[in-house]
């Protein structure tokens, strides 16, 4: 069902009318996405200025008004690849997003207004990356995506003991490792430089750094840069999201060293710490694909997967591309982007990760 924004405006006898975001519109914007329950960091404006500025993708923000009040929003984001294809995603380069709207009817006038918006744009596909499906009538891809969160509790040692029994071995030997220390509120060149040699090892070109530094502008305390320094230096960064009373670990690497350390997993526990200590108490895991290490990784500390209901409507081609690293025509990729040296996969990449959204 639907999840609305607060309160629930009643029915109308005028006309819902969908139109493009305007400057003027942006404190009604901010206010929508503040208090609609679906909402995520995705939705905020911040998140356009952030695609428009370091990734050069056009943003067609989309605005529903009903007596003269925002009623519902969609950011959308178009995407165009000679890689991939074109698209129109809810939102590009973030993993969640979609129609926040007043009641069905609202919902139903922006998804009709983004089919049309795609069709006059030539795309192969819209988007909408839901958390819970929308009463739209568009198909769902229920089984690709899973989303892992928690609600943590205020006392440390209850969310110690959600953890299962192995995992929590493996962290406390990090825990107690004297050799090791988390450094909140790191670097950014630190964040990046662990970050994209992660990504280059496991075989994904990263997005380029501006993109990242961006996000640390654009959105300020709203965004925490962690590390954990080891015996030699830094094995491990996070760049974690924070919206209302959740926290979000998004973009995080780590090196080779870290493994045998389980800084990883120290990374991981220190910010559930601080969550709780701060009153943030939904810890949101992220996006992950069945069969991923990641996927499975979740798993182990004891989260329950959820289907994302992410909704796509086909306008051009009749496959959708599966820009997958599970997909085997991407293997011989994968397994040649990790033998690349980080400099030239650092150079690379971002011309390759723009096009993905």
């Amino acid at each position: 069902m639907l999840q609305t924004s607060a309160p629930v405006l009643p029915a109308a006898s005028t006309a819902i009318a969908v139109r493009p975001f305007a400057g003027a519109d942006e404190a009604a914007w901010e206010r929508f996405v503040a208090a609609a329950p679906a909402a995520t960091i995705f939705h905020r404006l911040g998140w356009k200025r952030v695609v428009e500025r370091s990734l050069g993708h056009a943003c067609h923000y989309r605005c529903a008004w009903r007596d003269g009040a925002l009623v519902g929003v969609l950011p959308l984001i178009h995407v165009r690849s000679p890689l991939f294809g074109t698209s129109l995603l809810s939102v590009g380069f973030g993993v969640y997003g979609g129609i926040l709207a007043a009641d069905d009817a609202v919902a139903r006038s922006l998804a009709e207004d983004a089919a049309e918006l795609g069709r006059s744009l030539g795309v192969d596909y819209v988007e909408l990356r839901h958390l819970e499906e929308c009463p739209i009538g568009w198909p769902a891809k229920s089984e690709l995506y899973f989303t892992f969160s928690r609600t943590l509790s205020p006392a440390n040692d209850k969310n110690l003991k959600a953890i299962p029994r192995k995992k929590r071995a493996d962290l406390r030997k990090a825990i107690d490792n004297p050799k090791l220390a988390v450094d909140v509120g790191c670097a950014f060149e630190v964040f990046y430089r662990i970050y994209s040699e992660s990504l280059r090892n496991l075989g994904t070109p990263v997005l380029p750094r501006r993109f990242y530094r961006a996000i640390v502008e654009e959105f300020g305390t709203d965004v925490e840069l962690s590390a954990v320094r080891g015996p030699d230096g830094p094995v491990a960064a996070l760049m974690t999201f924070t919206f209302r009373d959740r926290v979000m670990p998004y973009y995080g690497g780590a090196t080779p060293a870290a493994r045998p350390l389980h800084a990883y997993d120290l990374l991981y526990w220190s910010l559930m710490e601080r969550a709780a200590a701060a009153g943030k108490l939904t810890y949101d895991f992220g996006r992950s694909k069945r069969g991923t290490g990641s996927f499975d990784y979740k798993t182990y500390w004891g989260f329950e997967p959820v289907p994302l209901r992410y909704q796509v409507l086909p306008l051009g081609k009749p496959e959708l591309p599966d820009v997958n690293p599970l997909n085997p025509k991407y293997r011989l990729m994968i397994a040649t982007w990790q033998r690349l040296p980080l400099a030239v996969a650092n150079l690379v990449g971002p011309m390759v990760a723009r096009q993905i959204g």
